[in-house]
């Protein structure tokens, strides 16, 4: 099997909450995670769900670092030819300008999992691309 690793980050304060915008992407990606594993089984691989943690002092010296997500080591904005952006968030946040993304003109605040598992299928076939095939030379 094969590892397509996603890696999700936001804030966590120190009562343990996040923010709305945070809260909603964490049930996508989780959501997106179970749906790729179903889809990418047959072809011998398997989604892994890392989720990290950003501390308060770390949040406010780089706000744009939260509710960011990753798929196989390369910025999700990066698989679907999206932009990042910022719009002012609420509760654990505060007033701070946190991440956005922007995917054919449209800018979610939370990450819906149908961009998550559009990004996972793209990588996933470049992984499976750049696999060395099993077949000896000549058979194929």
């Amino acid at each position: 099997m094969r590892t397509l690793t996603i890696l999700w980050q936001r804030l966590v304060d120190a009562s343990g909450r996040t923010c709305p915008r945070c809260s909603t992407t964490q049930q996508q990606v989780e959501r997106a995670v179970e749906r790729l594993t179903v889809a990418l089984a047959p072809l011998g691989v398997e989604p892994r769900l890392e989720m990290r943690e950003i501390a308060p002092q770390e949040f406010q010296s780089q706000p744009l670092e939260s509710n960011r997500i990753w798929i196989a080591g390369e910025p999700l904005e990066a698989w679907l030819n999206g932009t990042p952006g910022a719009s002012r968030c609420c509760d654990a946040c505060g007033d701070a300008e946190c991440r956005t993304l922007e995917v054919e003109e449209q800018t979610y605040e939370a990450i819906p999992a149908d961009l998550m598992v559009r990004a996972g299928l793209i990588a996933a076939s470049r992984l499976l691309a750049a696999a060395p095939s099993s077949c000896a030379p000549g058979c194929c």
